[in-house]
């Protein structure tokens, strides 16, 4: 009897960061559920990359946004793998960027929705099935505006540290279980989604000139972190948040 690989949830991965952090870990071995609420083309693209690395994929939309779609989600990874799951990367972010005073409660709602409850609800889903496969690791997307203030990011920014909290709930929670949580926080990276600032050109401008390591962050240098965190190397990290920007945080 083969033995049974091993599966890995990304959420927000038909694209950007999710999609890479997707397909370095389909590299390493794992089966992969795609996860999106808007491209299904861009998913479909995705797994057949990962299929051609010798992978099984599938591409499930949901809105994490909203815990009845959860529930689906982890339905339909349980028809497909048998209620298998050993990684659970909670990448899929969403916000509406404007200064403070002009937000309204949708904007909020919408956010933290997505990027705070939905990380909760997803792990809640995960543990139970990492559970049955004892144990498993789960590691999230924040960023720097968790801990910074950056311009017209207050939703977005709050929603994170709150996910960052949470992170250390869960961990504390979940270690029983042998369930790993982390975060992976990172500096401005050159992505689609960054595309949606209004002030995108001075964030990178920034992020070139002022970063001690001397150039910007990579999708890879995330990538690398989240698969060092999904190893067995890093099991006595438990609900830390690792920066990953070259160092810019440190500058005042």
């Amino acid at each position: 009897m083969t033995e049974q690989r091993k599966v890995a949830l990304v959420t927000g991965s038909s694209r950007g960061i999710g999609k890479a952090i997707a397909i370095r870990l389909a590299e390493k071995g794992y089966d992969i559920v795609i996860n999106y609420a808007r491209s299904k083309t861009a998913a479909l693209e995705t797994v057949n990359e990962i299929e051609q690395l010798g992978a099984k994929a599938i591409a499930i939309k949901a809105n994490v946004g909203k815990p009845e779609k959860i529930k689906e989600l982890f339905a339909q990874i349980d028809e497909e793998f048998g209620g298998r799951l050993d990684v659970f990367v909670n990448n899929a972010a969403s916000g509406v960027l404007r200064p403070a005073m002009e937000l309204e409660e949708s904007h909020w709602d919408w956010t933290m929705d997505i990027n705070s409850k939905g990380l909760l609800f997803c792990a809640q889903e995960a543990a139970k099935r990492m559970e049955k496969s004892n144990g498993g690791k789960i590691v999230s997307i924040s960023s720097l505006g968790s801990i910074r203030v950056l311009e017209n990011y207050t939703t977005v920014g709050v929603s994170k540290a709150a996910l960052e909290a949470l992170t250390r709930y869960l961990a504390v929670e979940l270690s029983p279980k042998n369930i790993i949580v982390n975060a992976v926080s990172g500096g401005a990276v050159d992505t689609e989604a960054l595309k949606h600032f209004p002030n995108r050109a001075e964030l990178l401008e920034d992020a070139r000139k002022n970063t001690p390591a001397g150039r910007m962050v990579e999708i890879d240098d995330l990538v690398n972190t989240v698969e060092f965190l999904v190893s067995d190397q890093s099991s006595m990290i438990r609900g830390q948040t690792i920066i990953v920007d070259g160092g810019r945080s440190l500058l005042v």
